[in-house]
């Protein structure tokens, strides 16, 4: 079935403006952030410190975040941490506007930010099986999850470009990304939500009890989180744009965008022609190309070969999200939505952002090439243990079995 109908849903379009305008801002904000206090501290430690404020709200606010998900008008709980962002950026641009005199204050609003952003992946995630149908919801992710990484190859491309014209300036450009995000979400037709008769805050444990017990939601996120959280290697990027490969802003914004143009890549096909006769085995064939890719990386001072690389890290990435997240969506009821896919926005960010602090600390006390191998070493080891271990997993033929 053709991917054009999904097009004339007037939500489904306004859905994938949201997606698009978020995922510039965030991709626009890490590569400023990660290039700013870099070049003021010259610490890779300063690097991991930025996933550690990534990741902790989330971790605390997963619970809540979720529960209000689930009982709180979806477009509504994205609106008002949407401007919460947008104020975020703005009040960075304007204290970052004589340079970067203190990190301590960045570091205090990402904080804010991150706190925003435990409310934004549930909502999201939670909003899209309304606006399709159920025989449309695998094709719609497919697509939603291309256009969001279409979105992230731009961003850190553009990013790297507007760093190096208007430097600390490039956050007001940032804040108005999120203005359109605001828009979007402010014109979009909620669905309706099946809600329980009575709201009780035991409940907020729920989709954490669904995703233990399922046989595939867990394995999946399960994978994701440890193979990224050993493996990554975007903290990373300003250390061998500046000191291994010498490129400057500009190439970093290159490298930043590789990862992102694989995943489009990977997406464009996925959506074309699926994922084979067998999901799961390809699921764990990308991550031995995921495995494959972090070492060339690691080892390569070419940069075209390490662009290569990131775009066979970004592609092969790319297979689990769609798979990942299809499963997630076609096996949570509604009323569970919220709360299942916060602990999926907490698998996701602790991944991403666990990542970050374990390649910025790794690279801090044993050299930044030695972290990359022994993070691929480990990113391994997990696809040999899962491929042992999640039997439902590796024989999983399709999404739609779920």
């Amino acid at each position: 079935m053709s991917s054009s109908h999904l097009f004339k849903n007037r939500s489904f379009v306004l859905y994938l403006v949201l997606r698009v305008f978020l995922s510039l801002s965030v991709t626009s904000l890490a590569v400023a952030v990660g290039w700013h206090i870099y070049e003021a501290t010259g610490d890779a430690m300063d690097l991991a410190f930025i996933g550690l404020t990534q990741i902790v709200p989330i971790w605390a606010l997963f619970l809540v975040s979720g529960w209000v998900v689930d009982n709180a008008p979806r477009r509504r709980v994205l609106q008002v941490t949407i401007v919460v962002q947008m104020l975020t950026y703005c009040t960075l641009a304007w204290i970052l506007r004589d340079g970067v005199q203190d990190v301590g204050w960045i570091y205090l609003l990402l904080l804010s930010n991150s706190c925003a952003r435990a409310f934004v992946g549930p909502s999201i995630q939670s909003i899209l099986p309304g606006l399709v149908s159920k025989t449309e919801l695998s094709q719609a992710v497919s697509v939603a999850s291309t256009v969001w990484t279409t979105a992230t190859t731009v961003g850190p491309f553009v990013a790297g470009y507007l760093l190096h014209w208007f430097d600390v300036k490039v956050y007001w450009i940032i804040a108005s990304l999120m203005l359109v995000a605001f828009i979007a979400v402010t014109l979009l037709n909620e669905p309706a939500m099946v809600k329980k008769a009575q709201r009780e805050w035991r409940d907020v444990v729920q989709g954490i009890v669904f995703v233990w017990r399922n046989p595939l939601v867990f394995p999946s996120m399960a994978i994701d989180l440890f193979a990224v959280m050993m493996g990554s290697v975007m903290v990373l990027l300003p250390i061998y744009a500046m000191d291994i490969l010498q490129v400057g802003p500009e190439g970093l914004g290159y490298m930043r965008a590789m990862p992102a143009l694989g995943s489009v890549a990977a997406g464009l096909v996925i959506s074309r022609f699926g994922h084979g006769p067998h999901s799961g085995r390809a699921l764990f064939l990308a991550l031995a190309a995921f495995t494959i890719s972090i070492v060339i990386f690691g080892l390569s001072e070419l940069y075209w070969l390490s662009l290569l690389a990131l775009f066979i890290y970004g592609a092969s990435d790319m297979v689990s999200v769609i798979l990942r997240t299809s499963i997630v969506h076609l096996a949570t009821p509604d009323e569970l939505r919220g709360r299942v896919n916060a602990v999926n926005s907490l698998f996701i960010a602790s991944s991403n952002e666990l990542g970050d602090l374990r390649g910025g600390a790794a690279a801090a006390w044993m050299g930044v090439v030695p972290a990359v191998l022994v993070g691929a070493a480990c990113t391994g080891g997990v696809g040999l243990i899962a491929w042992w271990r999640s039997k439902d997993l590796r024989r999983l033929k399709s999404a739609t079995e779920v």
